[in-house]
């Protein structure tokens, strides 16, 4: 079972908005904008994991919040 977590960080002026993805450590291991998904399946080798995880973060409504998904 994997464990990760998400979270939407709003960006200012110039700089978009970008997802954090984390381990269950906690350790940063993606930093993407969400309409630029591609690196996620760099990140995430199992198609189905990143298929499920691109269905959470398209759904993600609020900024600053962590969003744990265990697959």
């Amino acid at each position: 079972m994997s464990t990760y977590y998400l979270m939407k960080v709003k960006g200012k002026a110039k700089i978009p908005d970008y997802v954090q993805l984390r381990d269950e450590n906690l350790t940063l291991i993606g930093y993407f904008r969400p309409n630029r998904t591609e690196r996620l399946s760099k990140i995430i080798k199992d198609p189905d994991e990143a298929a499920y995880l691109l269905t959470v973060i398209d759904q993600m409504e609020e900024y600053g919040k962590m969003t744990k998904v265990e697959l």
